[in-house]
């Protein structure tokens, strides 16, 4: 777990993927949250059956580098956004993220506070490097969470542009 101002970063375990994975609120329950209004999107839902569930029950692998790691308001204890590591350091020590916020709290900044989290932990991770993301060029606020990070733009293709923060 870690902590910023407003925020628990929780990373999920393999139980707690499958509460989500159902979407009826036994996640919310087992985290003592209140219960969020959304379900997960399709592609999320996809994610989480083909890769996320799967590489979190592969033991020979360390999890936190594949879990979804969902962020908790302090004050209130409501569920925010969360954000997936997409598996463990590769040969040139990078990590890519990826993030989504629940719509009742974008532009709020709390984005920006699980990425800036997640960072602090990374840098204390043996074999990572950098940090990379991609993000639509039409997303400005996904984008922005990045700026506002200190990652730099280091290409584009088609419609995404591609990001990198070095440790």
């Amino acid at each position: 777990m870690r902590e910023t101002k407003r925020l628990q970063i929780i990373p999920l375990s393999y139980e707690q993927l499958l509460q989500y994975a159902a979407c009826d609120h036994s996640l919310e329950e087992s985290l003592g949250v209140k219960y969020k209004n959304e379900c997960i999107s399709p592609e999320l839902q996809d994610a989480l059956e083909n890769t996320i569930i799967p590489n979190v029950a592969d033991k020979s692998k360390n999890y936190l580098f594949s879990t979804l790691w969902t962020g908790i308001t302090k004050e209130d204890r409501e569920m925010v956004g969360d954000l997936c590591i997409v598996g463990e350091p590769n040969a040139a020590g990078e990590i890519e993220i990826g993030y989504g916020t629940y719509q009742a709290f974008q532009g709020k900044g709390f984005m920006t506070e699980i990425v800036g989290g997640i960072i602090g932990w990374a840098r204390k991770q043996v074999g990572v490097k950098y940090i990379i993301a991609s993000t639509d060029k039409n997303n400005i606020a996904s984008y922005k969470v990045l700026e506002k990070n200190m990652f730099n733009l280091k290409g584009e293709i088609d419609t995404l542009l591609h990001w990198q923060l070095e440790l």
